[in-house]
């Protein structure tokens, strides 16, 4: 591990100790105890009354902050001396999973409020800018997730594709002939 990497596994620590220290809340209305409400983040201790934590809110915010991690890790590891400079295939693939996510994140699905039910598969209304939604819309968990999902395994493969192969040297060849002629 090198420097860089110590100080991107410091941020990542850093910041999951804070998402747990302030986790998302939803709050119970006393209308309708029936439909959780997002309310905010609040101290783990200080809960308000009526209220839970968002669990999947919770669980993809920590998500994030390891695929951040992983990718920074991936980015910030030593290279050895090569004549290429540059950003290189692997590292464009790194870079290109980690704007999806980015912007995947801004325009999250959205559902109406209304349209909520305890159907397996949510309705769904369009992407909305997260800071800038329409009234009485709610994030659908279930297509986020599946998003993430698609994002991550794509970047992985493409990561495994894109990456540098040399050629095997003469020890190498000589070993796997010596391996084929003692079968």
């Amino acid at each position: 591990m090198n420097r860089t990497q110590s100080i991107a596994l410091a941020i990542a620590v850093a910041n999951l100790l804070l998402i747990t220290l302030f986790p998302p809340i939803d709050q119970y209305s006393v209308a309708s105890s029936s439909i959780p409400v997002f309310a905010g983040f609040y101290f783990i201790l200080s809960k308000p009354p009526l209220s839970e934590i968002n669990g999947p809110l919770l669980a993809l915010e920590i998500v994030v902050v390891l695929v951040n991690l992983a990718i920074a890790w991936l980015l910030l590891a030593d290279k050895p001396d090569s004549k290429k400079r540059g950003l290189g295939l692997q590292n464009a693939s790194l870079l290109f999973t980690g704007v999806n996510l980015v912007l995947m994140l801004l325009f999250p699905p959205m559902e109406s409020v209304f349209a909520l039910t305890k159907a397996t598969i949510p309705t769904f209304e369009g992407f909305f800018f997260i800071f800038a939604q329409k009234p009485a819309h709610v994030i659908v968990e279930t297509l986020l997730y599946l998003e993430i999902s698609f994002i991550l395994v794509n970047g992985a493969f493409l990561w495994l594709i894109f990456r540098e192969r040399k050629p095997p040297t003469a020890e190498e060849i000589r070993a796997a002939m010596l391996e084929i002629n003692r079968k």
